[in-house]
């Protein structure tokens, strides 16, 4: 059995390199056959006798990489990049975020569910400091999280430190802008010098990283107080952790979805009032969907994902889980640009979406989607159109790219590669083996398997991903915005081509539970989705919500 492991590994991988040595690998020209059944190919005798040094040649090549330790920062030469070709080079302009000059005090149960916004006039203006809403949310993480199970762990030390340093700063007269001093969480995929790093995994539960990621140095430039790392999906899959599920807010039955969940989860319970995750096929829209909150996922290129765990280096996005669209704007703003460690950043101007018209943009639709949708969420989605008619908005309807020029089921196999390929040294250790989940959807079992994927046929997904990218392009070509249903077709096209989506809630469902939409933009123009995504909270008062038993 373990000789025919290790062919089967040879036969899949990538191509071999090296100088041919003597034969020393106990694999045989039969076990060669048997291998080719597991990539649909046939090779006649001759060729396997061909070829059989050539495999021997390649394991060797292999086993030279894998007696080197790859630190997690190290990334591929092989850069993904989108179809956005007119990048800029200039210095990117602050944006000047005004905030309400004079706001009236609120209780400290209004506090805990105020937007980002509202609580930077009100730090601003010294209704309140830094370090009374930090010991809030902290107090609120101490006493809602053991339900919700959204904090891996509490920054509590830091959090009052940076609150403090902020409360100072202000009182001199330093004001660092609209999140100066406003308390948030990230999620535990990113590096927090002196804190775990545990990817939410029971394999690197004391991981410990020694410098910050990028994300995290841009807040607290900004004058963020990070006060707690909270849940991913083990590995950035899913709800579940290595210390459980975690939960809606509005039905503590269901867990939060997407491997985000902890973002989605205490943004909408009031643990934290804006939170940073990252998303590769899902995890920012879903569990911002999820749990009634705006999710905005970014144009990949726009945030550095430097300490950040990778899933897949061409897929994956970091970006902001708050109460409103234009604090996904504010948040953005101040994570985003190049930092000369991810090189897929570009520094692209982001505008301030009060300067754009709403009515002035162009917006697209999938009105078959919608209308086959019988169920709350589209029945929802459908009364939000006509009330966006109502209001003068004119729409189109748009089709996706169809699926009979598209190999849609091809293009998992890229995410499991590089996946693979990040935690190689986790599988051949057999770490793997000590995951909380070992079905056979697990990421556990997800990462086995991708040894068996050939390069080719990853290299042929990404060709075929360029087609995808290139029909994309032709599908946004008329409109500005394309409104979708969050859980579609689009999940998967929009994350292989790199645009910008919003998630924002739509009303309830029989339970009483969020439903959503996702607006689609095009490249490097988040501030277009804002725009409108703030015209329809303007119209309607979901995104105000609070789950009942958190208030």
């Amino acid at each position: 059995m373990k000789r025919r492991v290790v062919l089967l590994l040879l036969v899949v991988l990538s191509f071999g390199s090296g100088f041919f040595v003597a034969s020393r690998h106990p694999f045989s020209r039969k076990d060669i056959g048997s291998a080719q059944k597991l990539i649909g190919l046939q090779f006649g005798k001759g060729d396997v006798d061909t070829m059989f040094a050539y495999l021997e040649r390649n394991l060797t090549g292999y086993e030279a990489m894998r007696s080197l330790r790859l630190p997690e920062t190290t990334v591929p030469p092989l850069l993904f990049t989108t179809n956005y070709r007119t990048g800029s080079k200039e210095q990117h302009k602050k944006i000047d975020w005004s905030v309400e000059a004079n706001p009236d005090a609120v209780s400290e149960e209004e506090l805990a569910f105020l937007n980002v916004e509202q609580l930077a006039a009100l730090i601003k203006a010294k209704k309140v400091s830094s370090v009374e809403l930090t010991q809030l949310f902290l107090s609120r993480i101490k006493q809602y999280d053991p339900t919700l199970l959204a904090v891996i762990t509490v920054t509590e030390e830091l959090a009052l430190a940076q609150a403090r340093k902020m409360d100072e700063e202000l009182a001199e007269g330093k004001y660092r802008g609209p999140l100066h001093g406003i308390p948030y969480g990230i999620k535990d995929l990113f590096a927090v010098q002196g804190y775990p790093t545990t990817w939410g995994s029971k394999p690197y539960e004391h991981q410990v990283l020694d410098y910050n990621a990028t994300v995290v140095t841009k807040l607290e430039e900004a004058g963020a107080v990070l006060v707690a790392k909270l849940t991913s999906g083990a590995l950035a899959r899913g709800d579940v952790w290595f210390g459980g599920q975690t939960k809606n807010p509005w039905d503590t039955t269901q867990g939060a979805s997407g491997s985000s969940a902890g973002v989605g989860s205490a943004v909408a319970a009031g643990l934290v009032p804006f939170g940073i995750g990252t998303e590769t096929l899902g995890s920012i829209v879903s569990p911002s969907s999820r749990c009634g909150v705006t999710g905005l996922r970014p144009t990949f290129g726009r945030v550095s994902r430097y300490g950040c765990m990778s899933l897949s280096w061409s897929m994956d996005k970091p970006g902001p889980i708050t109460k409103t669209a234009m604090d996904c704007a504010i948040v953005l703003e101040a994570i985003m640009g190049p930092d000369n460690l991810d090189l897929t950043v570009d520094d692209v101007q982001l505008q301030h979406p009060a300067v754009l018209s709403a009515k002035s943009l162009r917006v697209g639709y999938l009105k078959g989607m919608m209308e086959s949708d019988s169920t709350e969420l589209g029945k929802n989605a459908i009364a939000l159109l006509n009330g966006l008619m109502e209001a003068g908005y004119e729409m189109q309807e748009i089709e996706l790219p169809a699926e009979d020029s598209i190999p849609y089921s091809s293009f998992d196999v890229i995410l499991r590669a590089e996946a693979g390929a990040f935690f190689d040294e986790l599988v051949r250790s057999h770490g793997v083996d000590k995951m909380v989940e070992q079905t056979g959807g697990s990421r556990a079992n997800s990462l086995r398997q991708s040894r068996f994927i050939p390069a080719v046929e990853y290299l042929q997904a990404n060709r075929h991903r360029q087609v995808l990218m290139d029909k994309m392009d032709e599908t946004m070509a008329e409109i500005d915005i394309l409104i979708a249903p969050t859980f579609s077709r689009q999940l998967l096209i929009t994350n292989l081509t790199g645009h910008p989506a919003l998630a924002f809630p739509t009303g309830f469902d029989y339970k009483s539970r969020p439903t959503s939409l996702t607006l689609v933009g095009h490249l490097f123009e988040e501030e277009e989705l804002v725009a409108f995504g703030a015209q329809i909270q303007a119209l309607t008062d979901f995104h105000v919500q609070h789950p009942p038993m958190f208030k």
